[in-house]
């Protein structure tokens, strides 16, 4: 990594941390959404937004950071990319959950759960990526377990995709599969989080 002279401001990285950690609360609301009743939908969809609207509000910090620091920790290009990924991810698990509230969908298969559960891993070692973006050495292990796990996600979106079809009718099927695209979908982002931090750990080592 190359060698620092002068301080680094380090809002901008405590804005990327604060919009992973939103991310990873999506995914814990997320699950309660998938074991909670209908009556609950509504309240739970509007905590997806309230950490989505959380997660907005960081991004808008960070672009403040970046045009008025002088130095930044991190070219402001990659920042930017970051920043404009991690809030994408919480506008998809919003998304997600709003499908759920307005497809009144209480009988998640237990595939789509395990689409969840590996993407709140993923989110998990993002936050902790991000927390350390000032020590890029240390970051090598992490984009490439998400990697892997990206990779499983898929795995596991195509095994949905074949249970769904096989067991419900083409309306009910559609309904589960914008769910388990949604999830799919984040799973992606979080991989292109990764593949980002990869890019920079060679550009500045």
């Amino acid at each position: 990594m190359k060698l620092r002279l002068f301080p680094q401001e380090t809002a901008g990285l405590q804005a990327l941390a604060g919009m992973a950690e939103q991310a990873l609360a999506g995914t814990h609301t997320l699950a309660e959404l998938l074991g909670a009743g209908r009556a609950d939908f509504s309240s739970l969809a509007e905590s997806l937004r309230q950490h989505e609207a959380a997660s907005t509000a960081s991004f808008a910090t960070l672009l403040t950071t970046m045009r008025t620091s002088f130095i930044n920790p991190l070219p402001r290009e990659d920042l930017y990319v970051l920043g404009r990924l991690l809030n994408e991810t919480s506008e998809v698990l919003t998304g997600a959950g709003e499908l759920i509230e307005l497809y009144t969908l209480d009988r998640i298969p237990a595939r789509v759960s395990d689409q969840l559960e590996i993407l709140s891993r993923q989110a998990e070692l993002t936050v902790a990526a991000m927390r350390s973006l000032n020590d890029l050495d240390s970051l090598e292990d992490y984009w490439l377990e998400v990697l892997r796990l990206a990779k499983r996600a898929d795995h596991t979106h195509r095994a949905v995709v074949a249970e769904l079809l096989a067991a419900h009718s083409a309306t009910t099927f559609t309904k589960y599969r914008m769910l388990a695209d949604q999830f799919a979908a984040a799973s992606r982002q979080m991989r292109t989080v990764a593949t980002q931090v990869g890019s920079i750990i060679v550009k500045e080592s």
